[in-house]
């Protein structure tokens, strides 16, 4: 393995054309930087350098011209690497948590507007169910999350309304026999408001199709695999809405925090999404 600091002194030898004055610059004897120098020769198993009788001008070998283009990549390589370790022990790491819906693509967007502000921040998302989100959030896997919740289910730094709707496949008729649902797995707030109300309207059902995926579901609902209960913003030209089946209210949108005194940047990130979402938070899809 090649040894940087004999690199270092090879590098400044041929730079300087000279031991002694590569010497100087390195603030070594002329006979360390010589001693330098033959244990890299050595180690490679050629010669990288000739001297002139007097010993202080030097010119660089094949083998040593075919080195030094080497040399000074693992050096800036080395020097990369130490300043970028270097950097990182001010950053601070941020793990938010967004439902599986989100539009990841806005999001990215708004957290790119809060490092622009924040460079020192590092920002980790973590998508899942909201049930799941809220497992990590209290286990302090994660510092923020939104989340879908019941309304009014507990403190939140910010809460928005989330207007639900049933919907189908433009072909799927809804009127009569049991009806096929597609829907996510169980802990799905989506899913228990479904099965409730079709259960207290005594409407015979089952489940066609599971998925944890929003694009799995939006795609059996089109195919008119099943029936399925979506935020508006979530619905598809595909889609139709089913006004025959019993009434959503809506669910709730909620900006929360793990317990425990948040730091100056989540707080500040806390703040600046609820800035960014603002009332149209419940858009997400």
């Amino acid at each position: 393995m090649l040894d940087l600091e004999l690199l270092k002194t090879f590098v400044c030898v041929v730079d300087e054309g000279s031991f002694t004055r590569a010497a100087e610059r390195v603030h070594r004897t002329q006979s360390t930087v010589s001693q330098q120098v033959r244990k890299l020769e050595d180690l490679v198993g050629h010669p990288l350098l000739l001297r002139d009788r007097s010993g202080v001008n030097v010119a660089v070998t094949e083998h040593g011209e075919l080195l030094i283009h080497y040399a000074r990549r693992l050096l800036a390589l080395s020097a990369e690497a130490t300043q970028a370790l270097a950097s990182d022990v001010d950053l601070e790491v941020l793990r938010i948590g967004m439902p599986e819906d989100f539009d990841a693509r806005r999001m990215a967007l708004i957290l790119a507007g809060f490092t622009r502000n924040h460079p020192q921040a590092r920002l980790e998302t973590i998508s899942g169910m909201s049930l799941d989100l809220r497992q990590r959030l209290d286990a302090g896997d994660i510092d923020i999350a939104l989340i879908k919740r019941e309304p009014d289910s507990g403190p939140a730094w910010a809460t928005w309304p989330e207007r639900l709707v049933w919907v189908k496949g433009t072909e799927l008729d809804t009127s009569s026999g049991v009806l096929p649902l597609a829907l996510f797995p169980q802990g799905c707030l989506y899913r228990q408001r479904a099965i409730r109300l079709l259960d207290v309207a005594q409407r015979p059902w089952r489940v066609a199709f599971g998925s944890h995926s929003l694009t799995g579901i939006q795609a059996a609902v089109a195919s008119g695999l099943g029936v399925s209960v979506l935020p508006v913003s979530a619905l598809l030209p595909e889609h139709e809405v089913c006004t025959d089946l019993p009434e959503l209210a809506p669910t709730e949108l909620a900006l929360v925090s793990r317990e425990g005194v948040l730091s100056g940047l989540q707080r500040g990130l806390v703040e600046f999404l609820r800035g960014e979402l603002g009332v149209d938070a419940g858009g997400f899809a």
